[in-house]
């Protein structure tokens, strides 16, 4: 894990902070999503699949903010679309880190360059650049050529100037655990603060449906890339928690906190979670908590979810563990994720040939490393 110890300790107090209230369930991050439009057409994207009308909206510099304050959030995600494409984006950021919120702005970095003279380097912000393998994957991954030599000459000026820079790497069906390791090391000598990582989800207005990974062989892919780095004594570093690394290589039997990572976009509040879009949308923060139906959501609970590993669902899963059990999360970031032993069983599963949303709750067969 590759945190500053500053944002650790706000996060930790923040935490602390709820569980003296008897707060049972908070937001850790607010997926601030300012627009859907992007200047890319990503085969695994399912926010830009929108009628003109909508890709031109924007939240507003006074709605973003009024999120953030609503929210409390200690961390604010900002993804998209694009969000650089948005004019008013450096006075968001500016006054989501005069707040002191940490702040990933995530961008396909290819206006990077361009706008760096819009923001000061913070310990505060963090540039979050989209980044799916080296060049022939990445760019065969976001449909377009040159996009990763764009991106990665953003990541070098963006760096010289003093920026917090972080790489996003989402994994597909297919994957080559000897490229995604390749791609770590890549990203190391780069130079930048740590990586995203994270299983994609089948969005449902994807373009393409064939991409996405099922469980077994996300947890199977991370435990092979994993055993690389190990054997070539990779110091790869994380953006994330290390539960939640041990959980994507199978030893964790985690549910999705799906409040943990709440989204505000331009339709307002969105239920439950920022990769589920079309369940709905709350007034505001408080009906979004309080009157949402969490346990409508998860493996096992909801057909939608059950192939879903990613981080925005499952990290404030593992934070919670980590909190719960220290020794266990100190030792897995010492010594890495088991990686031969026997995977943890599966959450029950939902019978995927049931003609009801209840479903017949199923056994999934424990899979072996």
């Amino acid at each position: 894990m590759s945190v500053p110890l500053i944002q650790q300790l706000r996060v930790g107090s923040y935490i602390i902070g709820k569980k003296l209230k008897g707060e049972e369930r908070y937001p850790l991050v607010l997926m601030l999503e300012p627009l859907f439009q992007c200047n890319l057409a990503c085969a695994g994207c399912g926010k830009i699949d929108y009628e003109d009308d909508i890709l031109r909206r924007r939240v507003s510099v006074e709605q973003a903010l009024a999120a953030a304050d609503e929210c409390g959030a200690p961390v604010v995600s900002i993804p998209g679309g694009e969000p650089l494409i948005h004019k008013e984006m450096p006075e968001i950021v500016r006054g989501l880190v005069g707040r002191k919120r940490f702040v990933y702005l995530c961008t396909n970095a290819l206006l990077l360059e361009k706008k760096l003279d819009d923001y000061e380097p913070s310990v505060y912000l963090t540039f979050s650049v989209h980044l799916d393998g080296l060049r022939e994957r990445h760019d065969a991954s976001v449909c377009r050529e040159g996009v990763f030599d764009v991106a990665v000459r953003a990541i070098g000026k963006a760096l010289e100037r003093g920026h917090r820079v972080t790489v996003n790497c989402t994994l597909f069906d297919g994957e080559n655990p000897d490229e995604v390791a390749d791609f770590f090391d890549f990203a190391m000598d780069l130079g930048v603060e740590a990586i995203t990582v994270s299983p994609g989800y089948s969005y449902e207005r994807a373009p393409r449906q064939d991409v996405f990974l099922p469980r077994s062989r996300s947890k199977e892919l991370f435990r092979n890339i994993f055993r690389l780095g190990r054997r070539r004594r990779s110091k790869w570093r994380f953006n994330q928690s290390s539960l939640f690394l041990d959980f994507l290589a199978g030893n964790q039997s985690y549910q999705c906190q799906p409040w943990s990572s709440v989204t505000y976009n331009v339709f307002g509040w969105q239920r439950p979670c920022y990769l589920l879009v079309d369940e709905g949308y709350a007034d505001s923060f408080a009906d979004l908590m309080e009157n949402t139906a969490w346990d409508d959501y998860g493996v096992g609970r909801n057909p939608k979810c059950n192939n879903c590993m990613a981080h925005c669902g499952y990290e404030g899963t593992a934070v919670e563990d980590t909190f719960r059990r220290p020794l266990t999360a100190l030792k897995v970031m010492l010594r890495g994720p088991e990686l031969e032993a026997p995977m943890a069983p599966e959450v029950p599963m939902l019978d995927a040939a049931s003609d009801t949303g209840e479903g017949r709750r199923i056994p999934v067969q424990e899979v072996r490393g």
